[in-house]
């Protein structure tokens, strides 16, 4: 990845102008309690940037609006078509709200029907289709048909400018931090952060999180290539993207220090331990920094200060509980 495609510090602090209003600037708030003392040492500390306070309920506005402030009046309104298992595609969903225009996405069918109604609610058209990767299919078809921009969930360097902006913010709030923990998906948070962050102070370490049956990033570091997985398996659905994609792998590529994975039962420990310690009810990828964090990136931030990227919380109580009994 050449220089020049790398988003700068600079180029990172306009894009947080050019959002503006439209998205919150979320808080950082340092998480003190006898706990995480107890999980890793009196001398550690975590800091949570709570992007499940954003405007549609995770970080995927910030991304979804840099790509259509980019469109022309006359592709705005033509509207714009997305892909996606719930946060992304509800954030289109607002973001096409907020900038008077319309959207059509496409679902699996195994979406939270809270996040399907959670599109409709701003006024998106939703398509179900079988499986996520019937999914992008069917949306290069809206695409050709309705002459709809497609707003890819995690790809392109609007994207990562648009995430790098929780980056630069989480900084701005924590300038000691020594790490930062980034739940992966398809890799568009975790590149566009890593690059705010590595540019910003290349001494903090920035870590990778995703789940152990949704590893597309790790196999695609381990092979030097962006790669597509056979199957997606994870109660952690917003990070169930099925390949990686080249210039999201290309920042992660550069910027993150490592990647690791977790189980299921992990995140759902770290869902319960966010909502009984911090009474946040967070989806499974909004626990996956905690969970790393007390998990197989203990031994690194044992000591440390490190920042926790709360992703969303686009969940609702059934689910929520019922991957808590289910925590076994």
């Amino acid at each position: 990845m050449d220089q020049q495609s790398i988003p700068s510090p600079r180029e990172i602090e306009q894009a947080r102008s050019k959002l503006g209003d439209k998205v919150r600037r979320t808080p950082a708030w340092e998480w003190k309690s006898d706990i995480i003392e107890k999980l890793l040492g009196e001398h550690s500390r975590l800091s949570l940037k709570l992007e499940l306070f954003q405007y549609a309920g995770s970080f995927k506005p910030r991304g979804a609006l840099m790509n259509m402030l980019d469109l022309s009046e006359e592709a705005l309104a033509r509207g714009v078509t997305a892909v996606s298992a719930g946060n992304h595609a509800i954030a289109v969903a607002y973001a096409a709200e907020s900038m008077g225009t319309t959207a059509k996405v496409v679902m699996p069918k195994t979406a939270n029907d809270f996040r399907i109604q959670k599109c409709k609610s701003y006024g998106a058209a939703v398509e179900l289709v079988d499986d996520v990767h019937i999914a992008f299919e069917r949306v290069k078809e809206i695409e050709q048909e309705e002459k709809r921009a497609f707003i890819h969930p995690f790809e392109g360097p609007l994207t990562a400018l648009g995430t790098a902006t929780v980056g630069l913010e989480l900084l701005q709030d924590a300038p000691d931090l020594d790490a930062v923990i980034v739940p992966i998906g398809g890799g568009g948070l975790c590149g566009g952060i890593a690059a705010a962050v590595k540019q910003i102070n290349p001494e903090c370490k920035v870590y990778g999180v995703e789940p152990a049956g949704a590893d597309s990033m790790s196999k695609s570091l381990a092979a030097g290539e962006p790669v597509e997985i056979e199957k997606v398996e994870t109660i952690a659905d917003s990070l169930g993207a099925p390949h990686a994609a080249p210039y999201s792998f290309g920042l992660c590529q550069r910027f993150v220090d490592e990647v690791v994975t977790i189980t299921d039962l992990q995140m759902a420990q770290g869902m319960k331990l966010m909502f009984e310690e911090v009474k946040l009810a967070v989806e499974p990828a909004g626990a996956s920094a905690l969970a790393a964090a007390i998990g197989p990136l203990s031994e690194k931030v044992i000591g440390k200060h490190a920042g926790l990227i709360v992703c969303g919380t686009n969940i609702n109580p059934q689910s929520f509980k019922t991957i808590l009994d289910n925590r076994k």
